[in-house]
C-alpha cells in the first residue's frame, strides 16, 4: 500500500492514520547496514514516509525509521541525544538550540499549508474571512450561520448549528504555524491564546482537544458541525472538505501548491548563523504573505540533525537529504499535498548538508 494509490474508504484511511499510519511505519527492527532511527512531526509524515521508502529502496544498506509523535517530542529526543535526526514544524529556538551537544544543522526540507477542515452537513465549500476564523480559534464565533459567515457565502444556506473547534493535545508544530500566522494578523488571538506549541484556547464545551494532524482530521470527520486545523496532505488523504481563507490581500484563496509556492516566494532568510556554529541559520517564517493570489498559512517544516555524527551515519545522512531535495523528490511534493522548496531555498539546504561531519 502506497500514498499514490487510490483511496479505496477514505473511513478505513481516516482509521489508519488515527493509529499512526501502522501500513506506513518502519519499525525499530535490527538489519544489516546503517539504520537511520528520527522522531517528530505528523505534520510531513506522509511525504517523509514515502520519501525514506523509496531511499531505502534504492539504497538497500541504509534503513530509515521515523515514528511520527509531535514536533515538541522530536525537539526534547533531539536534545536528549535519543535519535539520529528529528522532524519539527517549529523548527528549534536558540535556547534549545544551545543544549545540543553534538552541534545542530535544521534544514527545511518540505512546505505545507495549514488547512481548515470542516464538517458542516449538507455544505462542501466555504469562505472564511479574516475576522470569522479569528473569532472561530478565540471561542467569540460559536455558531455557523453567524452574520460574518453567512455574508461571506450568499449562496450557501448555512445550518443553525453550534461550532465544534477542534485543536491539538500535544505540543504541536501544526498549532506553532497556526497560532503564530493568527497571532501576527490579530492582537486580539495573541493576547487572548497566544503563540507556541501549546496554547490557552477557550476553556469551553465546544473546544475539544485530539493528537497529531491524523487525530484533528479523524474528530472532525465524525463530529456534524466541527472544525480543525490540519497539514492540507492530511485533509486531502481523508477526503475532508476545507475552506478557502480570506488572505491579507482580500481574496478568498484555497491551499494548493500554486498558492503555497506563490505565499512563499518573498521569504527572505537571516545573513546569520545558529547560535555557536557556523551553520546557516535556514529558518524563516511567512506568517502572512502579502501577495493577492498567495495562501494565508503556509510554511516550511525542517529535519533536525547532529553537526557531529558518527562517520558512516553522517555518510548516510548526506546521501538522504540530498534525495530529499533532489527533483525526483521534490516534485512528488505535489502529489502529497505539500509545497515543492523553490530552488533558492534547495540550493541552501544543500550547502547546509556539508555541515553534517
Amino acid at each position: 500500500m502506497t500514498f499514490g494509490r487510490t483511496i479505496v474508504s477514505s473511513c478505513v484511511l481516516i482509521a489508519t492514520l488515527a493509529i499512526g499510519f501502522a501500513t506506513f511505519a518502519y519499525g525499530p527492527i535490527p538489519r544489516p547496514g546503517i539504520t537511520l532511527r528520527g522522531t517528530g512531526a505528523s505534520f510531513p509524515y506522509p511525504i517523509y514516509t514515502k520519501w525514506f521508502r523509496d531511499f531505502s529502496d534504492r539504497e538497500n544498506n541504509i534503513f530509515v525509521d521515523y515514528e511520527m509523535t509531535s514536533s515538541g517530542t522530536g525537539i526534547r529526543d533531539f536534545i536528549g541525544g535519543t535519535v539520529d535526526f528529528a522532524a519539527s514544524d517549529a523548527a528549534m529556538d536558540f535556547r534549545e538550540i544551545v543544549q545540543v551537544k553534538r552541534g545542530a544543522v535544521l534544514l527545511p526540507m518540505t512546505a505545507g499549508e495549514i488547512a481548515l477542515v470542516f464538517n458542516i452537513p449538507g455544505v462542501t465549500a466555504l469562505n472564511l474571512p479574516r475576522d470569522a476564523y479569528i473569532d472561530i480559534f478565540r471561542g467569540e464565533i460559536d455558531n455557523w450561520n453567524d452574520p460574518r459567515i453567512a455574508g461571506a457565502n450568499p449562496h450557501t444556506e448555512l445550518p443553525d448549528l453550534k461550532i465544534t473547534v477542534v485543536t491539538r493535545s500535544e505540543d504541536s508544530g501544526t498549532t506553532f504555524i497556526f497560532t503564530g500566522h493568527l497571532a501576527h494578523i490579530s492582537k486580539d488571538f495573541s493576547e487572548a491564546i497566544g503563540h507556541g506549541r501549546k496554547t490557552s484556547w477557550p476553556a469551553t464545551a465546544n473546544f475539544r482537544k485530539a493528537p497529531g494532524n491524523q487525530g484533528v482530521a479523524a474528530l472532525v470527520k465524525r463530529t456534524p458541525g466541527a472544525i480543525g486545523y490540519v497539514e492540507y496532505g492530511f485533509a486531502r488523504l481523508v477526503e475532508l472538505p476545507v475552506a478557502k481563507l480570506q488572505n491579507r490581500a482580500g481574496n478568498f484563496v484555497s491551499p494548493g501548491t500554486e498558492a503555497g509556492t506563490i505565499a512563499l516566494a518573498d521569504v527572505k532568510f537571516a545573513d546569520r548563523a545558529l547560535p555557536g556554529s557556523d551553520v546557516p541559520d535556514l529558518v524563516a517564517w511567512p506568517w502572512d504573505p502579502e501577495a493577492e493570489n498567495a495562501y494565508p498559512i503556509t510554511s516550511f517544516t525542517w529535519l533536525l540533525l547532529y553537526a557531529d555524527q558518527e562517520d558512516k551515519k553522517a555518510e548516510a545522512l548526506r546521501q538522504l537529504l540530498t534525495y530529499m531535495v533532489s527533483d525526483e523528490a521534490q516534485r512528488q511534493a505535489t502529489e502529497l499535498g505539500y509545497v515543492p522548496l523553490p530552488e533558492g531555498v534547495r540550493a541552501r539546504v544543500r550547502r547546509a548538508i556539508t555541515f553534517i561531519q
